[in-house]
């Protein structure tokens, strides 16, 4: 929904809570088209177990005995996994198969391992105690199986736990997604249980600056389309994703077959969450959705990169993110703004023949952005040094801000008040007015 005109005190994703902003009374407001949570979510998801999309009914598809891997999101993704396991386990053992035969794979990617008590806020203390939880580690040369070819001379390798399972559940949850199209579906594998080579590749420089490599893209996406080529070669069992509102509360559930259900459920997510705008504007204030997806600056390119869809050439980028986890300090993703040095440092730095470092995709990303306009980021997280470090402009007063900036860029504004759960997109007249 788009709201103008009017006085505007609102308040905007923030942390674990929000954030209440003055923004002048000229300010365009762009929200995802509203979608009230499911009454009942554990029976909605039971349903969907029980009436998949181009699968049989997930009881009928275990045996007794089978070894039973299920795939989850780690704690930088919104997804409730504590709300959607309970009921994939409840259905397991109605099927006859015993909590030692299931294992709950947290599937990482790139990024660091789970506390003990991360794991029991995510998942439930119940599920932690009962049932055997692995974190996936993509350097671990010994728990990585080779499954083949991804590319001609490219191996693909994956969590051999995951490989050597008779059953393999895959779940997560839906959203635009800065360069793989869309999140959920085939992710769960690549990247989210693939060897680093893989990553690596599938995140690498040209298809990073490929121009299918966007928002709401998935056919005829180079990333999108070798992730769905990895999972497809890992034979996934069964999908179950979910679609969420701000609230975070489960809007609807797609089960079943992994390219059919993930495709349906990107046509839903679509339509609610891409939002046309008639021109660009000169300055964009957004955040990356509050927690669990603002707890680092390194997540929160997502958020700047949902902004700089419809902010002009030179314009301005405001990210309010909480960053209780820093920039954050783990990972290359700060290593690598430094040796950058500057936007234009960092891409002509990533885009020398094979390199490959740890997070070059999101810094490749944030530089694409700062190319196009500043940058300023609004954090209790982190110090003005930090925010230096990582290329962007410390904002320590937003309403202040504002008044600076409509002085010397303009006095189009548009807040993001959800962040990267709404994707606006320039119509074509606003294309043609931005050239």
């Amino acid at each position: 929904m788009k709201i103008t005109g009017g006085k505007l005190r609102m308040n905007i994703a923030y942390g674990r809570t929000s954030l209440e902003i003055d923004f002048p009374d000229h300010t365009d407001v762009v929200r995802p088209k509203f979608q009230k949570g499911l009454k009942d979510e554990s029976y909605a998801i039971r349903k969907a177990l029980r009436n998949p999309i181009n699968s049989k009914p997930l009881q009928e598809l275990v045996r007794k005995g089978q070894k039973i891997v299920i795939v989850h999101t780690d704690i930088t993704r919104a997804t409730p996994n504590d709300r959607i396991l309970p009921v994939i386990l409840s259905e397991l053992a109605l099927a006859g198969v015993k909590p030692e035969d299931i294992k709950l794979l947290n599937g990482l990617g790139t990024h660091r391992k789970q506390t003990r008590d991360e794991l029991r806020t995510m998942l439930g203390d119940q599920i932690v105690e009962k049932y055997t939880c692995i974190q996936h580690d993509c350097f671990d040369e010994d728990h990585l199986a080779s499954v083949g070819e991804l590319h001609a001379g490219k191996n693909l390798r994956l969590n051999k736990t995951y490989m050597d399972a008779d059953f393999k559940i895959l779940t997560g949850f839906i959203e635009p997604h800065f360069f793989a199209g869309f999140s959920g579906g085939p992710k769960a594998v690549l990247p989210a249980l693939s060897g680093y080579e893989s990553v690596f590749l599938n995140h690498g420089y040209q298809k990073i600056a490929h121009p299918n490599a966007s928002w709401g893209i998935t056919v005829g996406n180079p990333i999108w389309e070798e992730m769905a080529q990895a999972a497809i070669m890992s034979h996934p069992d069964f999908l179950l994703n979910v679609s969420l509102n701000a609230k975070k509360e489960i809007t609807a559930i797609f089960a079943g077959d992994m390219i059919t259900a993930h495709g349906e459920g990107c046509e839903v997510v679509k339509s609610q969450s891409m939002i046309p705008v008639d021109h660009p504007y000169d300055i964009v204030v957004t955040t990356n959705s509050g927690y669990p997806l603002d707890q680092n600056l390194y997540q929160s390119v997502k958020g700047m990169s949902a902004a700089a869809r419809v902010v002009r050439e030179e314009g301005a980028i405001i990210i309010v993110s909480a960053c209780e986890d820093g920039l954050p300090d783990h990972g290359g993703y700060i290593d690598l703004l430094r040796q950058g040095g500057s936007p234009t440092g960092v891409l002509k730095m990533v885009s020398q023949p094979n390199f490959k470092s740890p997070d070059q995709w999101q810094v490749q990303i944030q530089a694409q952005i700062q190319k196009k306009a500043d940058v300023y980021v609004y954090s209790d997280g982190l110090t003005d040094f930090q925010i230096t470090e990582a290329l962007c402009i410390p904002c320590r007063n937003i309403e202040k801000l504002l008044q600076e900036l409509v002085l010397k860029k303009g006095n189009r504004i548009c807040v993001l008040p959800d962040g990267p759960l709404v994707i606006p997109y320039l119509t074509k007249s606003a294309n043609l007015e931005n050239v």
